[in-house]
């Protein structure tokens, strides 16, 4: 409604609402101060309204909520006297306004700001006004003083008039949520399994996103969102109690690397890896063939205890690309001084990395979706397994990988030092693709190991240093290639993460999975390294050490 309409509506009511205020309040002060609010409420409502169909009623449900708060605040007979039944303790004469639509916007207004209260509040509020409970029965059941209950009431009271009168503003995620295109970890994965599960809804994305540069409380979080803030709450103190949230006092902060890819990052990122994979993992793959020791005993693989070169170099190639190196490292900070502790066992930090559509991905975006590892997991002080999972190999580390691998250290051991194992234990490590079989335990039984074994330390020694010469060699080279990526990364990366992301920067080229993937293409597309087949796919890329 136009303002000139708007004031001569006001003018023309202000009379009658008064005399409406006069008959209901205790006091003429009291009169005069409702039908102010009223007509106030009532000049606002109708300059933002153009669908009005009668105004009149229009004017008179706004009086009857006001006069419902009146009541609220200073009868004590309507003490546990439910919102939504007020209307019965106004007198006959005051205008029906049941089906009016303004009283179903003010009632709807009012459920959704309950759900902004804290918690506790929340549920004074609903047990003092929906349950009928007095004061005192809330005190007791809750276990706090009355006044206590008294005061929240107060509070709250004030957080509902002022939730009701300002305008929430939408933001773009509420419409247009983030998703997560890929999370991942670095250290030891926890009893609940993959990172990814604790991020499966959008939710839980769209809460870390929120506070990933600031810190903000759960009405905030939920505003932005636009969503009830019941539902922000038990899942930031869910996200909190697993460390993927930080609390301070009242507002949460993301404990988690997000990375939100632009145009400028994924080009640096792709020329980073394109020209340090062409140094170094043809290189590599040369040297390799020159040593001997992939014609030595002492370097196994393959199937009946045949030598496969190329299924030798799928694993070696991926096990030296990530391990080589130690000695350049840059080691400033640990992983010790930056990993959370989960409550499942975990220890470990989580990455994840926003869908950006508008956005080209790096290349090879698609197979490193799905890129696990390297996973290494060891026995005491006897043998160390080492996998990676690609696109080129069987989906062999799931959910439950952790837990498995500590049987499959076990019986890997028992096997390798000719300890006799039970048909089901031989039958176990086929299917997992580390031996093949042949005939029946009782009859003329044969075993082999499919997965690469590296028998000795000095063979695994001898190995890593044809990396690390490399890797020296190339190692200014390399520092020029990844300082342009590192300084855009730090520079897009909030201060209370700078820590956190500058550890995994330091092992860009070492312990890398984006480095071992370029690595691997780069020998693929240029022919030097075949495809392996079928049955390889389920022992590839799985290295056996000897300690």
């Amino acid at each position: 409604m136009n303002r000139t309409d708007a004031e001569r509506w006001t003018t023309e009511y202000l009379k009658p609402v008064f005399g409406f205020a006069l008959k209901k309040c205790r006091s003429i002060e009291d009169a005069e101060d409702l039908s102010q609010e009223i007509m106030a409420k009532v000049y606002v409502a109708l300059l933002k309204r153009d669908d009005i169909e009668d105004v009149s009623k229009f004017i008179w449900t706004i009086a009857h909520n006001c006069l419902s708060n009146y009541y609220r605040d200073n009868k004590h007979s309507f003490t546990g006297v439910p919102i939504g039944d007020m209307e019965d303790c106004l007198c006959d004469d005051t205008p029906s306004v049941e089906s009016s639509l303004v009283e179903q916007e003010e009632i709807s207004k009012l459920y959704s700001e309950i759900a902004y209260l804290s918690k506790l509040q929340r549920r004074i509020v609903i047990m003092y006004y929906y349950e009928n409970q007095k004061q005192e029965q809330i005190a007791k059941e809750l276990n706090i003083p009355v006044g206590t209950v008294k005061w929240h009431l107060f509070e709250a009271k004030k957080e509902l008039k002022r939730g009701i009168e300002i305008m929430r503003e939408p933001s773009e995620l509420k419409f247009n949520p983030k998703r997560f295109d890929m999370c991942s970890f670095s250290g030891k994965i926890g009893t609940k399994g993959d990172i990814s599960n604790f991020f499966r809804s959008a939710i839980s994305q769209n809460i870390v996103y929120t506070v990933r540069n600031e810190a903000k409380s759960i009405n905030e979080i939920a505003d932005e969102l636009g969503v009830s803030p019941v539902y922000v709450e038990s899942e930031a103190e869910f996200l909190e109690e697993y460390g993927f949230l930080l609390k301070q006092k009242d507002k949460y902060l993301c404990n988690i690397l997000i990375s939100e890819p632009t145009e400028e990052l994924n080009r640096l990122h792709d020329e980073m890896y394109l020209n340090a994979a062409k140094l170094f993992a043809n290189e590599l793959y040369n040297e390799l063939k020159k040593t001997g020791l992939l014609e030595s005993d002492c370097v196994l693989g393959g199937y009946n205890n045949a030598q496969d070169k190329n299924f030798l170099m799928w694993a070696l190639i991926p096990v030296i690309t990530a391990f080589s190196g130690e000695g350049i490292l840059d080691k400033s900070i640990a992983f010790s001084d930056i990993y959370t502790i989960r409550p499942d066992g975990g220890k470990n930090i989580c990455y994840a990395t926003v869908a950006t559509p508008d956005v080209k991905p790096p290349m090879y975006n698609e197979e490193m979706k799905k890129f696990k590892g390297p996973f290494w997991n060891g026995l005491t002080d006897k043998i160390t397994l080492w996998t990676v999972d690609s696109e080129w190999s069987n989906n062999r580390i799931e959910e439950n990988y952790q837990l498995s691998v500590a049987r499959d250290l076990t019986l890997l051991n028992n096997y390798l030092n000719d300890v006799i194992l039970s048909e089901d234990d031989y039958a176990y490590l086929a299917e997992k693709g580390y031996i093949s079989v042949s005939g029946k335990p009782d009859e003329l039984f044969k075993t082999a190991l499919r997965i690469v074994y590296i028998k000795d330390e000095e063979s695994r020694k001898k190995l890593l240093s044809i990396g690390d010469k490399i890797k020296e060699k190339y190692k200014d080279e390399f520092e020029k290639l990844k300082t342009p990526y590192i300084n855009a990364v730090l520079q897009n990366t909030p201060k209370h993460l700078q820590k956190m992301r500058m550890y995994g920067l330091q092992h860009i080229f070492y312990s890398d999975a984006w480095f071992i993937l370029h690595c691997l293409k780069e020998l693929v597309n240029n022919g030097k390294l075949t495809l392996p087949t079928e049955k390889q796919k389920q022992s590839l890329m799985t290295v056996l050490f000897k300690q």
